[in-house]
């Protein structure tokens, strides 16, 4: 559907770039969206939520454009942005999406988000196992053993079965994709490239706000 776009670097241009992109007269259901049947109840009611699925190992979701830089302190006060790693059932990408946790856990998400994406897709690296992934993370300064307490916890485990279980309820077919406020997955059929998409996404968070307004 759309390339790669950095977690970090969505958050930003969700609030930068649609100034920069003229906004479709009118959204249509189907192309810019689809209403998301029931709708999900969100983590933060007070504000609209944007969500992002995607893996490490989707290709597509390794492609994203060198953006303005990071920080979701830019985004609206209303809106708050997370990222939702899925497996879809995959054994490896479940490994991942432990990897995602367990590095959000030890703080070292943000400084290596970029390099296991560049370690997938850019070096042929092969972390689709427990044993490559936790070998991967100490080559990259992170303390071995607080990371594989953590891949290996609790905690980590259960975001990743909440992860799936909000892939399954909103009905998510593929990544990288992006869903509003728990009522709207923007599907962007006739967006091109990066821009368009973002400010197609800002005109869904606004329908959503909108809609708010009216209750």
């Amino acid at each position: 559907m759309f390339g790669r776009i950095n977690g970090w670097c969505l958050a930003l241009a969700l609030s930068l770039l649609v100034f920069m992109t003229p906004a479709r007269a009118q959204l249509v259901v189907g192309r810019d969206y689809v209403p998301i049947v029931p709708v999900q109840t969100t983590d933060n009611p007070g504000k609209l939520e944007v969500l992002e699925f995607f893996s490490y190992g989707c290709p597509h979701c390794s492609e994203f454009p060198p953006v303005v830089g990071k920080g979701p302190a830019a985004l609206p006060a209303d809106v708050v942005f997370k990222r939702v790693p899925v497996s879809f059932g995959r054994p490896a990408w479940a490994s991942l999406a432990r990897l995602y946790y367990a590095l959000e856990v030890t703080g070292d998400l943000a400084r290596l988000d970029g390099a296991v994406f560049n370690a997938l897709h850019q070096a042929g690296g092969k972390l689709y196992d427990d044993k490559s992934i936790i070998e991967w993370v100490a080559t990259q300064g992170v303390d071995a053993r607080k990371f594989t307490d953590a891949f290996n916890s609790f905690g980590v485990i259960s975001k990743v079965k909440r992860a799936d279980q909000m892939a399954q309820a909103y009905k998510i077919q593929g990544v990288p994709a992006l869903a509003v406020d728990g009522k709207y997955l923007v599907t962007g059929k006739e967006t091109k490239g990066f821009t368009e998409l973002i400010a197609l996404t800002d005109q869904v968070i606004n329908k959503a706000r909108s809609e708010r307004g009216k209750k």
